[in-house]
């Protein structure tokens, strides 16, 4: 028996660190490491260990035998990443590693005095700089986050329907109390304290504040009633506190999602998914109530260019296979579909073409899609032109691939064509790429001043990417420590904490992070859920502020 690697792998490859004979890939020093979709096992390597299984952090690796049947065309998936290669040498013996000389990835907390690092923004690339810094180093962690909670994409991205990816927050969250942690939540930099004084009270500064807008079509209509952003719709069905509670109107039979990456399937499955699949995860109860009373039952996903540009992965196109009483078809408007399906030959999207011709095809009417049973059409080779709207109703004007365009009747228009990072007041900033210019993390003119994240590459790759990308991060900010180049602060940890109070009475610390997690998981266990998020601010600083008081008259 071997083990498998399956949807929700992270590539963090925490479990490549753990393989005692090499038979996971790609790893973080070869070239394919961070372009492909997931991890690979090699079925004739794997010696059946459960290392790996045991290791991951989004319980993405399962024994073959154990798949579900929706899961088995993983076993498939990873056998064929090794199809014609060479196989893995066969390592001897019990001991699997040659041990040598120690080889430390970090400079030694020695070669530096101890340092004081600022991390803004607890997401996965912020999470990922601070563990490097806290297990590597001696070095102090100040996490700071605008919003009163801390998890950002984890918490706020990934999809309900996807408890196993959520799951790496708890890896991260066991470093919230951790003793040289100091957690100030609710603070934005700009509006609460100033980039030159985060900088006064520390040695150095990481910023990981992701991209947090999104892209836009640049078409008529599209600032009209019923376009939202994909973006919106996730914050909104995940329980964001800045989320508008009742903005999203799922009155109309079918939806439009332009984007033909995984943020475009995820909102297209929540929005055909049975209402009672979804009542046992995290999803915001508003939205849950919502989903109860659609009357989506067709969602179109449209594709400016053919299948084989599409930028999601197979693992997710897989994920809308599965879903009960939901078809999944492939708009057959346009010839070029079928025989970029037809001739998927090898290469990096030769599994996800595989994948599609698979699929049942089917012409989509301009109509709404009155009367079908609920379904997720994937239409390629289809521009978006302009959004209609009159008295009688909405449609989405998009090309039919004859040089003509055809107007689709939608009630709802949701773009997914990307994130885009938003400036930081007192930090450089690139309009044309939206990130923070930098070299090697280190922001340029900015003395102490790094960067991870999407506000570092863009906004690529998933959750795992971002641990190769903080490693570099903490790499170069070590180097300057070494070298003597980060400029002395002039501020403690005190006189920080009394700043951060002084410019908002409402700052949570983590024993009101811990009182916000055992609020919503108590709510979760009365509903037979994981958790019911708080929806607001309010909600969210109230409990704050209760848990903390309870713990300290206890």
């Amino acid at each position: 028996m071997t083990y498998a690697i399956t949807q929700t792998c992270c590539n963090d490859a925490t479990c490549v660190a753990v393989c005692p004979v090499n038979c996971i890939h790609p790893t973080p020093e070869e070239r394919a490491f961070g372009s492909t979709e997931m991890l690979h096992i090699d079925p004739r390597a794997c010696i059946d260990c459960g290392a790996c299984a045991d290791a991951c952090p989004v319980d993405a690796i399962f024994p073959v035998d154990a798949l579900s049947a929706g899961q088995r065309e993983y076993a498939d998936i990873n056998a064929a990443y090794y199809e014609g290669a060479e196989p893995a040498p066969e390592v001897a013996g019990p001991n699997f590693h040659v041990w040598g000389e120690p080889v430390f990835g970090r400079s030694l907390p020695s070669d530096f005095g101890p340092l004081r690092v600022a991390v803004v923004g607890t997401g996965p690339a912020g999470m990922y700089a601070a563990q490097d810094l806290l297990l590597h180093t001696a070095a102090e962690v100040t996490l700071i986050d605008r919003l009163p909670v801390a998890g950002g994409l984890v918490r706020y991205g990934v999809a309900p329907d996807h408890p196993g990816t959520k799951k790496v927050g708890d890896t991260f969250s066991r470093f919230h109390a951790h003793p040289r942690v100091r957690m100030h939540l609710g603070i934005e930099v700009g509006r609460d304290v100033t980039a030159q004084e985060l900088a006064a009270h520390h040695d150095a500064v990481v910023y990981a504040v992701g991209a947090s807008t999104d892209r836009r079509l640049g078409i008529p209509g599209e600032e009209g009633p019923g376009c939202l952003s994909a973006t919106s719709f996730v914050a909104w069905y995940n329980a964001h506190p800045e989320a508008v509670a009742q903005g999203v109107d799922l009155s109309a039979e079918r939806v439009v999602v332009v984007g033909n990456g995984n943020v475009a399937l995820d909102v297209a499955r929540i929005l055909v998914a049975d209402p009672e699949a979804l009542a046992g995860t995290d999803i915001a109860a508003h939205a849950l109530e919502a989903l109860r009373a659609s009357r989506v039952r067709e969602v179109v996903v449209l594709g400016r260019r053919g299948p084989g540009d599409a930028a999601y992965t197979r693992s997710e196109l897989l994920a809308l296979k599965r879903l009960e009483g939901v078809e999944l078809v492939v708009d057959d408007h346009d010839p070029r579909t079928a025989a970029a399906i037809d001739a998927a030959g090898a290469g990096d999207r030769a599994g996800l073409l595989r994948g599609l011709a698979r699929v049942r095809t089917a012409a989509v009417s301009p109509g709404s899609g009155r009367g079908v049973d609920r379904r997720i059409v994937l239409r390629f080779h289809s521009e978006t032109v302009e959004v209609l709207a009159d008295g009688g109703g909405r449609a989405v004007r998009v090309t039919d691939g004859g040089g003509g365009t055809v107007d689709l009747a939608a009630g709802m228009l949701l773009r997914a064509i990307g994130y885009r990072g938003l400036p930081v007041p007192g930090l450089p900033f690139d309009e044309a790429s939206g990130t923070v210019p930098h070299e090697g993390g280190r922001i340029a003119g900015l003395p102490g001043g790094y960067v991870v994240g999407w506000i570092k590459r863009g906004p690529s790759g998933g959750i795992g990417a971002n641990r190769t990308c903080a490693a570099e991060t903490v790499g170069t900010l070590l180097a300057d420590a070494v070298a003597g180049a980060l400029p002395a602060p002039t501020g403690d940890a005190k006189a920080f904490r009394r700043l951060v109070r002084r410019r908002n009475r409402r700052v949570v610390d983590a024993r009101g992070l811990a009182a916000i997690d055992r609020a919503e998981r108590d709510r979760g266990r009365r509903d037979g859920r994981p958790r019911v998020k708080l929806a607001t601010v309010e909600e969210l600083v109230a409990t704050a502020r209760a848990g903390r008081v309870l713990r300290l008259t206890r």
